[in-house]
């Protein structure tokens, strides 16, 4: 539905279209309750017409509360990949033990 309102403003209606076969049409206009509260969309009336528009300024709200966690995310993954190169770095118990010791050839 955001998407579709990026291309311009677009009635219920016209948004709900594409996803009728999957949601009602009470659940598309409670989706677009939830954008609005969120501040993502705005509805206006028109007569009987309710276009609805992306309102630009929730985006930017919306990327800068993302952009701490996509930093937080980022240093997880670089301590996750010091870990993990620590750990293959290391040799295994098996692998210490097959390249330390000699084992006695038994006799036939």
């Amino acid at each position: 539905m955001l998407a579709q309102l990026a291309l311009g403003e677009a009635n219920v209606t016209e948004l709900a279209q594409p996803f009728l076969d999957d949601m009602s049409l009470p659940a598309v206009t409670k989706h677009l309750k939830v954008l609005e509260s969120a501040g993502l969309i705005e509805k206006t009336r028109d007569a009987q017409w309710r276009p609805c528009r992306i309102k630009p300024d929730g985006f930017k709200d919306v990327a800068e509360w993302m952009e701490t966690y996509r930093a937080w995310w980022e240093e997880s993954f670089d301590r996750l990949d010091d870990y993990l190169k620590t750990v293959v770095a290391r040799p295994t118990p098996t692998e210490t033990t097959a390249k330390g010791k000699r084992h006695a050839r038994k006799p036939k």
